[in-house]
């Protein structure tokens, strides 16, 4: 049977859209993920989940902070994120809460995962965050050095930042541990990747560097899927199975 030429037309455009619709159903994994440290730590702070992602297949890379400025912790990021071939799963965790916020919208980023984090309102710094929020017990063990640089004291490691640890980790985090710029306090940032990006957020119930109560009601402000642990500052080290299913869960729902 012989068709027109307008048939034809119709059949072939009816074809290369049924293509299109079925190209349009199968979802890209994210598959590349950027860990970005906080103060008072460094990138090895990520060395128990690191392993639980590539074992899964992710691309992992660990931001090396300079904890010189936030300006200087964002440019770092970026650079990792510009590393990556395809879209990122871009988290933060406690200072780093505000560089992703900044860092992450960069338009690779395709979700945002905050743990422990100090995540800003529009136009908020570091130093603001927590208004109207109980002060943390860690803060009482930093310490500044001559040129405005704070670190933890040993007490405030094994007490507030990391306890709960074995004795060998707890030295680990101690030795590792990067001093932070104070007047990076101060600098703010101004459009929050949160209100555009979807967020994930992991509070601890059992926190000394953040407030845990900030933590849950930050997820309600920026609509986060939120997890709670019985965990404290740091869950990567004390919860690490944990804390890579909350990233492989924000990988997976990232799937375009």
């Amino acid at each position: 049977m012989k068709i027109s030429r307008s048939q034809f037309i119709s059949m072939l455009s009816l074809l290369v859209a049924l293509s299109g619709t079925s190209g349009a159903r199968a979802a890209t994994p994210v598959k590349n993920i950027v860990l970005v440290h906080g103060a008072f730590a460094d990138g090895s702070s990520w060395s128990k989940v690191i392993p639980l992602l590539q074992a899964q297949g992710y691309n992992v890379v660990a931001v090396q902070n300079p904890l010189s400025s936030l300006a200087d912790d964002v440019a770092a990021t970026k650079r990792a994120i510009a590393q990556m071939d395809g879209p990122v799963i871009l988290v933060g965790h406690s200072w780093a809460g505000m560089v992703v916020s900044e860092a992450g919208n960069d338009p690779k980023v395709a979700a945002l995962v905050y743990i422990s984090a100090l995540v800003p309102k529009a136009g908020q710094s570091a130093g603001d965050a927590t208004d109207g929020y109980p002060t943390a017990p860690g803060s009482a063990e930093v310490q500044k050095d001559a040129a405005g640089y704070l670190s933890l004291s040993r007490k405030g490691i094994d007490e507030d930042f990391v306890p709960g640890l074995s004795a060998v980790d707890l030295g680990v985090a101690f030795a590792t541990q990067e001093p932070w710029n104070s007047a990076a306090l101060a600098e703010k940032v101004l459009d929050p990747a949160w209100h555009s990006k979807p967020s994930w957020l992991i509070a601890d119930a059992n926190d000394r560097m953040v407030p845990p109560q900030y933590e849950r009601d930050t997820a309600k402000l920026i609509h986060a899927k939120l997890t709670v642990l019985t965990a404290g500052h740091v869950p990567m080290l004390s919860m690490p199975d944990r804390v890579a299913a909350v990233i492989i869960d924000a990988a997976d729902s990232s799937a375009k």
